[in-house]
């Protein structure tokens, strides 16, 4: 794990799916920290690539269409000093990996934008995930630059 002044080295974020949380927070950190830290993503189950997470993404400038949902089962999480958690069920996997691995973890519950699709039209759908990439733009700027000296939605 790192100290406290200098960040952690690897983060993993995990939601359900790794089709549209997880993919999107490590996207956006990878887009503000470059080769500084070791990001990646994954969920409790592998889902397939979210069209709509595309793009809203593509509007800001970060191309995510080649990501590949992956399962936390599958991911080699040795490496990680942070693990960042954005849904329930990612949560109890992680709590469960860091009784056996030396990583920190952070929950920040973030709503599954996906829940619009099947009553909303194509914008309301559209908004509901702006406003999941938005929430974590911020949050991961403020916990990962806090001065504030980073890129803006």
């Amino acid at each position: 794990m790192s100290s406290e002044g200098d960040g952690p080295r690897a983060v993993l974020f995990a939601c359900a799916m790794n089709a549209v949380r997880s993919p999107m927070a490590a996207a956006i950190l990878k887009h503000l920290v470059g080769e500084r830290i070791h990001v990646a993503s994954a969920g409790v189950r592998a889902g397939i690539t979210d069209p709509y997470a595309v793009a809203v993404m593509d509007e800001i400038g970060i191309d995510i269409s080649d990501h590949e949902p992956a399962r936390l089962k599958d991911v080699e999480t040795e490496g990680f000093d942070l693990i960042i958690t954005l849904s329930p069920e990612a949560h109890h996997h992680g709590v469960e990996l860091t009784r056996v691995m030396p990583a920190d973890i952070e929950y920040w519950p973030t709503p599954d934008a996906t829940a619009v699709i099947e009553s909303g039209g194509r914008e309301e759908v559209m908004a509901a995930y702006r406003d999941v990439r938005d929430s974590l733009f911020r949050r991961i700027k403020q916990r990962f630059l806090p001065s504030g000296g980073a890129p803006t939605v």
